[in-house]
């Protein structure tokens, strides 16, 4: 119930005109205050307490949405600051595109890499080689026979695993 209700209200704030965009995920909130959303549930049923819910509710709104700015600004910044170090570690006309690729696929193979941004095969495998050997890209699963490897975009991973763990 929750999960459905988070969206339900995240669509009505949309469509209120209350948000911009449908992307605001407040069920992390609820999960990590779980017990005590668990006995605001009950309290609302057992006692009416509809107004304490309200606040508690409210009260998740504005904790994730602060949260949710704070990850922003951490992406933001991150693309700010990796567009010049991707020209300086690539020196390539391909630079802007890889980026842009890696933060809307921070795990990737790098076929996907070649045919999402036509930047040919060999420039591509040039780009993962540099962007690892200078801590950018890691080596999430090797490849295996005829299993690709698959590799990750570190520093955008490590924004949203520090949220995760949060």
């Amino acid at each position: 119930w929750p999960v459905a209700a988070s969206m339900l209200i995240t669509l009505m704030l949309w469509t209120s005109g209350l948000i911009r965009q449908p992307h605001f995920y407040v069920s992390s909130y609820f999960e990590r205050n779980r017990d005590e959303y668990i006995d605001m549930m009950r309290r609302v049923s057992s006692n009416d307490e509809w107004t304490e819910w309200c606040l508690f509710f409210l009260d998740g709104l504005r904790d994730q949405a602060e949260r949710n700015i704070s990850v922003a600004s951490r992406i933001f910044k991150l693309y700010d600051d990796m567009k010049l170090r991707f020209r300086e570690e690539l020196k390539s006309e391909w630079s802007i595109e890889a980026l842009d690729f890696m933060f809307a696929n921070p795990s990737f193979q790098n076929s996907k890499f070649t045919s999402h941004d036509r930047i040919p095969a060999h420039v591509a495998a040039s780009m993962t080689r540099k962007l690892r050997e200078a801590g950018i890209l890691s080596q999430i699963i090797p490849g295996s026979g005829r299993r690709p490897a698959i590799y990750g975009f570190e520093p955008l991973i490590a924004i949203i695993r520090q949220e995760a763990e949060e």
